[in-house]
């Protein structure tokens, strides 16, 4: 039996049950609803604050880096006082503060082709907060294989993107076939951020994310959007499904053991 909201939560949630679209059902969805965000850096940290605000009731993060210095800048859910702790508990303890509602879970493992499809199990939506392309693939194949949409997000300097890859539509190797040789954009280097567009892409993640579960407006779909910092111009632009995508434009790849991967996580020939 669904249990109906309390007394508390009427009121913690008000503002957005005071939307005509939003009844006591859609929020009483989100505290039953499990998102994974994967990363808990500038993209991320905007995406848990939103969630774990709005009720989602079970946030998954995965990450296996550990808070620094140079991460304050752009990552708000850490703070001075956690420069060493593991990204993952950094978070945690920010969303029990923020929201005794959400229950949160902890990976501190690295994202592989032997770990991402277990990680993605029992969650509704995955959130890219990556910085790396290799990942973010397979992140793209394990969501597209289990029919989880996948909300992208990805940052450079003054400059943002994010779309929504739900099945039947495009997916990230449909925007980019294939990650960028090592020596066009090496992956160890690290590169400029301005402070505030992570956080301004990663809001609109965590946005995309509620309609999503919501089934909520017209999620971002079929378009990408482009944000650049330094004149305030937003982009969309239309997306198709590739038909020679590896992954969606084929029927011969039904699950991760079908993809045979380089050391770039590019699907070989």
């Amino acid at each position: 039996m669904v249990q109906p909201l309390d007394s508390r939560q009427r009121n913690r949630y008000s503002r957005q049950l005071m939307i005509d679209s939003i009844a006591d059902s859609d929020q009483r969805s989100l505290l039953s609803s499990r998102v994974l965000v994967a990363g808990a850096g500038g993209l991320g940290s905007s995406v848990i604050q939103y969630l774990a605000a709005a009720g989602v009731g079970t946030v998954g993060i995965v990450d296996d880096g550990r808070v620094k210095r140079s991460n304050l800048q752009r990552q708000v859910v850490h703070t001075v006082d956690d420069i060493g702790e593991p990204k993952v508990e950094s978070a945690a303890r920010f969303i029990d503060a923020l929201n005794p509602d959400v229950t949160v879970e902890t990976h501190a493992t690295r994202i592989t082709p032997d770990t991402v499809a277990s990680l993605l199990r029992r969650y509704d939506v995955v959130v890219d907060g990556l910085d790396n392309f290799a990942t973010r693939f397979l992140v793209n194949d394990a969501a597209r294989l289990a029919a989880v949409p996948f909300v992208h997000g990805a940052v450079y300097e003054l400059e943002g993107q994010l779309t929504v890859f739900r099945p039947g539509g495009p997916c990230y190797r449909c925007l980019l076939p294939a990650a960028p040789d090592e020596e066009t954009v090496p992956s160890d280097e690290p590169m400029g951020i301005f402070p505030s567009v992570p956080g301004t892409i990663g809001t609109l993640q965590a946005t995309e994310v509620l309609k999503c579960l919501l089934d909520l407006g017209e999620p971002l779909d079929d378009e990408l959007l482009r944000y650049d910092a330094a004149d305030a111009t937003v982009v969309r632009t239309p997306l198709e499904p590739n038909p020679d995508c590896p992954l969606c434009g084929s029927d011969e790849i039904d699950d991760m053991d079908d993809i045979d991967y380089d050391d770039r996580y590019r699907i070989e020939d």
